[in-house]
């Protein structure tokens, strides 16, 4: 039997949150794909947390293409079904002091929460409080359908509409409240030297033979050249911009990626110049930048293993700040 919780946290796959029928079918909310959202929402409807804590892609705001919001209209449909209040900020890391340029959108929502005037909750809410923000003066308001099948029938139909989901929002009972915000972030700001392990640490492979940099720059360097699929004979044109070789070590990093192990050349593998030697980063440096203590992932995992588990994580501080204003707020009666 699954006990009863006070919180729930996670994240889960953007893929697909399409709605096969209305609520009044039996329940009727199945994604295509099975993805762990409509696992989180039955586990809400099962066991009804007060507070839930979700991380995801700023993606997830803007899909799908042909219907843009249209997912998390779904998911905000959920939450408001079951009970729930929403806040939500799309968060850059690197512009809360961390050294590493990480875009996520953070999702919290609270249930049973008393009315709460949507202005001042996107001022002075949980996230607001834990990740402090300009002053904002103009709002976007949305209507959500509060039938999750609703939503997926007839939210934002018109041919190139944009989301109308901003990067902070609020919402309660179907009535959303959202605007653009900027930080507002006085603290001390790491970059990428940060991180970077003395260099008697760092194992021979790590280093880039001579031989071997050109195809390197080739990777992340700017294109525009004739292709030819290899299934179809298909040829085409495909072209992309460049991006920094090496890596600046005076900028936080780029998001790091799960393919950032393994001596394979890249295009979004990071490399560094130390001296006159180019190497990649070596796992030590991969759990710093997500804001782990340096050796958290050595534990007998193979270095491409622990690379894969950094560049599925996230930037732990961001999560710290937040889950401290709500622990906070639930010992004051004011979550």
């Amino acid at each position: 039997e699954i006990p009863d919780v006070d919180m729930v946290v996670g994240g889960f796959p953007c893929q697909d949150y399409s709605v096969a029928k209305p609520l009044s079918q039996a329940g009727g909310i199945d994604g295509k794909k099975g993805v762990l959202w409509w696992d989180i929402y039955r586990f809400l409807h099962l066991k009804a947390p007060r507070y839930v804590l979700l991380e995801n892609v700023d993606r997830l705001l803007k899909s799908p293409a042909s219907q843009r919001g249209r997912d998390f209209a779904i998911m905000l449909s959920c939450f408001a079904d079951l009970g729930y209040s929403v806040e939500w900020r799309v968060v850059n890391s690197a512009e809360y002091g961390a050294p590493q340029r990480r875009k996520r959108v953070y999702i919290y929502a609270e249930l049973a929460a008393s009315a709460w005037d949507l202005e001042e909750r996107l001022k002075t809410g949980v996230l607001a409080t834990a990740l402090p923000v300009q002053e904002v003066s103009s709002f976007s308001r949305v209507e959500i359908p509060d039938d999750p099948y609703e939503a997926t029938q007839s939210f934002n139909t018109r041919s190139g509409a944009k989301s109308p989901f901003l990067t902070a929002g609020v919402m309660q009972g179907c009535h959303v409240l959202t605007t653009d915000v900027l930080e507002a972030y006085e603290g001390e700001r790491k970059t990428l030297k940060d991180v970077i392990v003395p260099e008697e640490e760092v194992p021979a492979e790590f280093y880039i033979d001579a031989d071997r940099l050109e195809r390197w720059r080739y990777l992340k360097g700017a294109k525009r050249e004739e292709r030819i699929d290899k299934r179809t004979g298909f040829k085409y044109r495909y072209s992309e911009g460049s991006m920094a070789f090496p890596d600046l070590l005076e900028n936080p990093s780029r998001t790091i990626l799960t393919g950032e192990g393994g001596a394979g050349a890249s295009r979004f593998k990071h490399v560094i110049k130390v001296g006159e030697r180019y190497r990649r980063l070596v796992p030590d440096e991969l759990d710093l930048l997500q804001g782990f203590p340096k050796g958290w992932t050595d534990t007998s995992m193979t270095d491409g293993q622990r690379a894969f588990c950094m560049g599925n994580a996230l930037v732990v501080q961001i999560p710290h700040e937040i889950g401290k204003v709500i622990a906070q707020r639930h010992v004051d009666g004011q979550a």
